[in-house]
């Protein structure tokens, strides 16, 4: 599964070689040049990176990253900005930013950062992931809510998996289409199965006794999130 990055840069040119070096290494790109844009894709959809520049029209990176941060989505973000000094960059650490790179700034130089970040945020190992009481392992395929397993189909574990790999972010129906399904288009019939297995999800979780069917949260007419407490 590639891994999706969002890019948040004004300047056009920029964007696209961002884009186009990024493709190149088999990312997922997506490209917002507004702060608000960024705002509300990473708001409504599953990132595992972001890439963000201070310097925006209108809402400014600090300010995107800041609301970011108060929603707590947890994805990574670099920031990309001209801003050098060092309590610019400070500023920009303390607003949520998880590394800062001054322009210019060599393309290679950013892969690696990039790459350390998503190890990062996949530690200790992708293969296991643990949300509040929640624990899978990917390569068993076994889940447990609080020491007690819980029997999944085989697409109930890959619907929980992609949901807890994005714990606190809104994951869309054309994303579970697209990342889970391995549709290229949304249709109303696919909508159905997505709904039916999120629903027997929730009634497993249910059936165990677990809390566990409160984390998953549907955001009306956006799509589905995982995270403890209310979204």
């Amino acid at each position: 599964m590639a891994m999706r990055v969002l890019v948040v840069e004004d300047d056009r040119k920029v964007a696209e070689a961002l884009r186009e070096g990024l493709q190149t290494e088999d990312y997922e790109v997506a490209v917002e040049r507004t702060g608000e844009g960024a705002f509300f894709r990473t708001s409504t959809e599953a990132f595992d990176l972001v890439l963000l520049d201070l310097g925006l029209p209108g809402r400014d990176g600090l300010e995107v990253m800041a609301a970011i941060r108060r929603k707590q989505i947890s994805v990574p973000i670099i920031v990309l900005t001209a801003r050098d000094t060092v309590a610019e960059r400070v500023v920009g650490l303390d607003a949520g930013a998880d590394d800062y790179m001054v322009k210019p700034f060599a393309f290679a130089e950013l892969l690696a950062r990039m790459r350390v970040l998503l190890r990062r945020g996949r530690s200790p190992d992708a293969r296991q992931m643990t949300v509040g009481s929640l624990s899978l392992d990917a390569i068993s395929r076994k889940v447990t809510h609080s020491g007690q397993p819980l029997d999944l189909t085989l697409r109930e574990f890959e619907l929980l998996e992609f949901l807890m790999r994005y714990e606190g972010q809104v994951v869309s129906r054309d994303t579970l289409a697209r990342e889970v399904w391995k549709e290229s288009g949304r249709t109303a019939s696919l909508d159905n199965v997505i709904d039916a297995h999120m629903a027997r999800l929730r009634r497993k979780f249910d059936d165990g006794g677990a809390a566990a069917a409160k984390m998953i949260h549907t955001i009306r007419g956006v799509g589905f999130t995982l995270r403890e407490g209310e979204p």
